[in-house]
């Protein structure tokens, strides 16, 4: 099975960290570099169908857990402290219940242990519109997308993913037919009975609605050690939107 891509900044402890939804390691680049600064062995990963990592029409949260803890032995690593983010949060939640010896620290980063009713609809249809044959730019490709997506954030996230895939043809790293049919899976909770015994950190946007208060009790449940923190002035993409305090937060539970 082919190993996921990766970036490795750093020596020190090891420490995964795992992108969202139609993201990419590039989102974590910056705080990446902070880890490593700080003594980390810093793994930026690209996860199945995203990135410059592998497709595979295979796609839920045991695979891609099953895939770090493949990624994992090809880098002789025995454990990590595992970090992600959204999609990328619930992926390390699922390979922490089925391997808690494969890590020694868990950071969970704005997503709960609960089923999301698909929600990114919009994107995908504003994705599924473009004919990017017809487009020499990514400007040409932005005003396109701008039709559907008034947010500029979000464009400038997804167009993080486009690249010429030949001298006149761009292409996005992700796999947008297979993560279209798959939005049920993005959904996923982990198992019912799923435990992670081990030291395990929340961190939430205080403007983001992914965990609410409600969640506290199932979020113990499945985590009986969870601490869960509050990053202000945040979102959903709150490492990106409150970088200090995210960092901070996480590096003060890591050490």
């Amino acid at each position: 099975m082919p190993i996921l891509h990766s970036k490795i900044l750093g020596e020190g402890t090891p420490l995964l960290i795992l992108h969202g939804f139609l993201g990419m390691l590039d989102n974590w680049k910056t705080i990446g570099k902070l880890y490593a600064e700080n003594g980390f062995n810093v793994h930026l990963i690209d996860q199945r169908n995203h990135g410059k990592s592998f497709h595979s029409s295979d796609f839920d949260y045991d695979f891609l857990a099953g895939d770090i803890k493949e990624y994992m032995a090809g880098h002789h690593m025995p454990h990590a402290v595992a970090m992600g983010h959204s999609m990328g949060g619930k992926t390390v939640m699922q390979l922490a219940c089925n391997h808690p010896e494969l890590v020694t620290k868990l950071i969970v980063a704005d997503i709960a242990p609960k089923y999301y009713p698909p929600h990114h609809q919009t994107i995908i249809n504003a994705l599924n519109d473009l004919t990017l044959e017809k487009y020499t730019s990514r400007t040409e490709v932005d005003e396109a997308l701008a039709k559907n997506l008034t947010d500029v954030g979000i464009r400038q996230f997804l167009l993080k993913n486009l690249y010429w895939e030949t001298k006149n043809k761009l292409g996005f790293r992700f796999n947008l037919q297979v993560l279209s049919q798959k939005m049920e899976e993005i959904g996923e909770n982990i198992g019912a009975t799923d435990v992670f015994p081990g030291p395990t950190l929340f961190l939430r946007g205080d403007r983001s609605e992914y965990i609410v208060p409600e969640d506290y009790p199932n979020i113990r449940r499945h985590f009986p050690l969870a601490k869960i923190e509050t990053i202000d002035k945040a979102g959903h993409w709150l490492h990106a939107e409150n970088p200090s305090q995210f960092f901070e937060k996480s590096l003060t539970f890591m050490k």
